[in-house]
């Protein structure tokens, strides 16, 4: 949700406080937008506006107040240190101060404000994200991705049906596309595994890896595992 607008659950039911930056046609466009995202939710509200500085007119409030009532949500009360803002909430039989018992938040008004659904570009995987070293003697199953946010130690074992994908050295054994994927890679910023399988194909690393560390992905190409570099 944008910042410029916040929401607290109070006793009254709910404090809206918008920023005094930005032109108000905008925020309340970017309210009305949010109340709409979120209508079984706010349906039925009690609201209070705290508008901090800003200077509304008597019209720019009633038209809030219109659009607040056609999705059924009631301005009960607007906070403003403008004379001219509670002057114009006067006018219009709003209340501009609440209490302090009528301030305090209601444990009870939890706040499910849940994003819009996001209609992803790319279908995402299965997977599973380690944030640690592998230590020897660990072992690592997925019939998805594997990620090895740390170094995979050698004595470590990493099985996966997809991708291997280790942001650290790779020192153990790994077996990407355990499930026959011939496409799976395994890519690491060191890349000095022991014994490396993808699919139905294996290589094992030279014993002499003196070299500048660099990152590195493993593929099977012209039936065989090479690595390149990872970029």
């Amino acid at each position: 949700m944008d910042d410029s607008i916040t929401l607290k659950g109070i006793k009254e039911g709910l404090l809206v406080t918008v920023k005094p930056e930005g032109r108000w046609p905008d925020l309340a466009g970017r309210l009305m937008t949010l109340i709409d995202s979120q209508g079984h939710f706010f349906r039925g509200a009690h609201v209070t506006l705290s508008l901090g500085e800003r200077d509304l007119r008597r019209n720019e409030l009633a038209s809030v107040q219109a659009q607040l009532a056609q999705r059924d949500v009631t301005l009960v009360a607007v906070l403003s240190d403008s004379f001219t803002t509670a002057g114009s909430a006067e006018k219009l039989g709003l209340k501009t101060a609440l209490s302090a018992g009528e301030l305090e938040m209601d444990a009870s008004a939890a706040l499910p404000l849940k994003p819009p659904p996001i209609d992803p570009e790319e279908r995402g995987t299965d997977g599973v994200l380690i944030r640690r070293t592998l230590r020897s003697g660990r072992t690592v199953h997925s019939d998805g991705h594997v990620v090895v946010v740390g170094d995979v130690n050698a004595g470590a074992v990493i099985v996966a049906g997809g991708d291997v994908i280790v942001w650290g050295r790779l020192r153990g054994v790994v077996h990407a596309g355990a499930n026959g994927d011939e496409n799976a890679v395994v890519c690491a910023l060191y890349l000095a595994p022991t014994q490396l399988r993808i699919a139905g194909y294996i290589t094992i690393s030279p014993e002499d890896r003196r070299r500048r560390p660099k990152p590195e992905k493993a593929v099977v190409r012209h039936g065989r595992i090479e690595a390149e570099a990872w970029v």
